[in-house]
């Protein structure tokens, strides 16, 4: 199955806008989604840039979103719990939560990747998205992605 991801601030292989960069504000945009199948217990979010030197550079980490949960809005704070109970990942930035496409050079791509688990993670905050993707393997019922783009 497949999720549709979507955001106002951009569309599918559009630009990002300044403001959720390193040479804006640095927010996580807003992200809307539809297509949860049943059965669903929890939502993880990863975006990364495919595009970064040193190999993928990873942005945001993002997991135990409410499994009826449809939408972010912008400017999640970088708090390592959320109110719903999602918890940050640790970033390539070596920080929580959201940071923005801040690329040395050139038009990158990110890519904003959902993923509908039939299970509730048991990852403490802080989890790398490697240990995230470990921890999801054999429990992933769907997933979306959005792609923007991004050049300095």
């Amino acid at each position: 199955m497949t999720i549709t991801l979507t955001s106002s601030a951009f569309t599918e292989g559009a630009m990002i806008p300044r403001r959720h960069t390193c040479d804006g504000e640095d927010t996580s945009p807003d992200l809307k989604w539809s297509g949860v199948p049943n059965g669903t217990q929890s939502l993880a979010l990863i975006c990364d840039d495919p595009d970064a030197p040193v190999g993928t550079w990873v942005h945001w980490v993002l997991f135990n979103l409410p499994a009826d949960a449809t939408a972010l809005p912008a400017g999640i704070p970088a708090d390592s719990a959320l109110k719903t109970g999602a918890r940050h990942g640790k970033n390539d930035f070596r920080k929580l939560g959201y940071g923005g496409p801040c690329p040395p050079g050139g038009l990158h791509r990110y890519f904003f990747k959902i993923y509908a688990l039939d299970t509730v993670l048991t990852l403490e905050s802080g989890s790398t998205k490697v240990q995230l993707l470990a921890a999801m393997k054999g429990h992933t019922l769907a997933e979306g992605q959005l792609m923007g783009r991004y050049k300095r």
